[in-house]
């Protein structure tokens, strides 16, 4: 289960964060009302995927502020990928274990690639996130999400300048 083993990678590395229970809910803009957290710090996790002849497929895992819009060409571009689509609910769910909604801002899987926007981690010192269930979030601290995640970090929101 993706919810036990974010409790065991974050405990694993000393995290500080906690768990909020809460009524199911995949939408960032209510599950933030929810929790009590503003809309931004919200990690919003996207799988994305690209196929072509030359490069095969790849899996990315696009993470952003819960407030802000993917920009897929520039996630493409960060990556040297061509066009990047978001994959179908099927496809999240085959390869991240979690329904879209629920899917955590880390890549538990070899094949994804996590790439952050660095505004989420900037604008406020927790982040939050549904914990691969939709009744169960996340608060957890910025630095440790950087240094146990090792994400990617580019500008790949729509918004950002």
């Amino acid at each position: 289960m993706v919810f036990d083993q974010l409790v065991q990678l974050l405990d694993g590395h000393g995290a500080r964060y906690r768990v909020l229970e809460h009524p199911a809910e995949g939408k960032s803009e209510e599950v933030a009302r929810i929790r009590g957290t503003a809309p931004g710090q919200g990690a919003k996790a996207m799988l994305c995927r690209t196929r072509s002849g030359a490069v095969g497929e790849n899996w990315v895992l696009a993470v952003l502020p819960g407030d802000q819009k993917l920009d897929f060409r520039k996630l493409a571009a960060a990556l040297g990928l061509p066009k990047m689509t978001l994959a179908s609910a099927e496809e999240a769910t085959q390869q991240t274990g979690c329904v879209i909604g629920a899917i955590p801002p880390f890549s538990l899987a070899p094949q994804i690639t996590l790439v952050v926007d660095p505004g989420l981690v900037a604008r406020f010192g927790e982040i939050a996130f549904n914990a691969g269930r939709l009744d169960r979030s996340m608060v957890l601290n910025s630095e440790d999400y950087v240094r146990i995640a090792q994400p990617a970090q580019h500008v790949i929101c729509a918004d950002a300048v």
